[in-house]
């Protein structure tokens, strides 16, 4: 399920279909997700390598790749001065769908997604998360075997985005559907992906399961305040033993992962270099940071 990585710079591809979500997250502004989304949706051509989309390659056959995907974009596409059932029955019509299906279908994305209520209301009127709700009604409607997700929560505000979570969460249950998600919340990923990527710089620098990727940290870690020097204080951490290959530094804090040593071993060892220390499990952020931290500036 998901994208299946080739050797680097040769190709991407997705599978047939997916009987579950399949989410990945690509991380950082610059890292290439969204010209890979991109490419995907046909959208951009391809400078080399090859990339497919159930099996078909999308730049030799791009309408057959496009006919069994839909996107939704960061940015509103619905027309605000329609109501929520004409913009569906439009987008339907567009597909060459039957009418009378089309309707079928509309009402039964309208109960999934809780739109009943709204479908006869003019957009203008509907929140952000409405709209958002209503734009992925809009991309379901012709049945799609893969549909995009571009960093669909941006700009929402707490509230909102867990209920959009919350309906994200209910199309698990569709049947050979492949969803891919971007996004730049680690939550998010934890919670709604079955496998996680995480992009840097154009290349897939990890790809694995969510509980995967944690347990690559161990089940504590130890975070040092340096005032000093962050970096030396790591080398003289990896140098006694404390640390392994997998500590790393941002900014003026050391993230130490246990694995062979006590938590009191490390904090004893590294109490005279730090201003504060503490102690916690792994989140998906230390993830990211391990694999790119060292390059944040580059990034930015």
């Amino acid at each position: 399920m998901g994208l299946t990585e080739d050797p680097p710079g040769v190709g991407l591809a997705l599978p047939p279909c997916a009987p579950h979500v399949s989410s990945y997250r690509w991380l950082w502004n610059g890292a290439g997700k969204s010209t890979t989304v991109g490419i995907l949706t046909t959208t951009i051509a391809p400078t080399s390598g090859t990339a497919r989309l159930a099996g078909f390659d999308v730049a030799a056959e791009p309408l057959a790749a496009r006919r069994l995907s839909s996107v939704v974009f960061q940015e509103a596409v619905v027309d605000r001065a329609l109501t929520g059932r004409r913009n569906l029955d439009i987008h339907a019509r567009l597909w060459g769908i039957e009418r009378g299906v089309a309707a079928s279908r509309i009402t039964e994305l309208a109960a999934t997604l809780g739109l009943a209520d709204l479908l006869d209301r003019e957009v203008g009127g509907y929140s952000g998360g409405e709209r958002r709700r209503l734009e992925i009604a809009r991309a379901l409607v012709s049945r799609p075997r893969v549909l995009f997700l571009d960093e669909p929560t941006v700009g929402l505000d707490p509230r909102i985005r867990h209920e959009l979570l919350d309906v994200l969460g209910s199309l698990r249950d569709r049947n050979e559907l492949t969803i891919l998600l971007t996004t730049h919340y680690l939550d998010e990923a934890e919670r709604l992906c079955d496998r996680i990527a995480i992009m840097h710089a154009g290349r897939i620098v990890a790809l694995d399961t969510p509980a995967a990727l944690l347990a690559e940290l161990g089940d504590e870690l130890v975070e040092l305040r340096v005032d000093g020097d962050p970096a030396g204080a790591l080398t003289s951490l990896r140098a006694s033993g404390i640390a392994g290959a997998d500590a790393f530094v941002v900014g003026s804090t050391v993230t130490v992962p246990l694995h062979r040593v006590t938590t009191a071993e490390a904090i004893s060892a590294a109490g005279p270099m730090a201003g504060a220390i503490s102690t916690r499990r792994p989140t998906l952020d230390d993830v990211y940071l391990r694999l790119t931290g060292d390059r944040l500036a580059e990034a930015a």
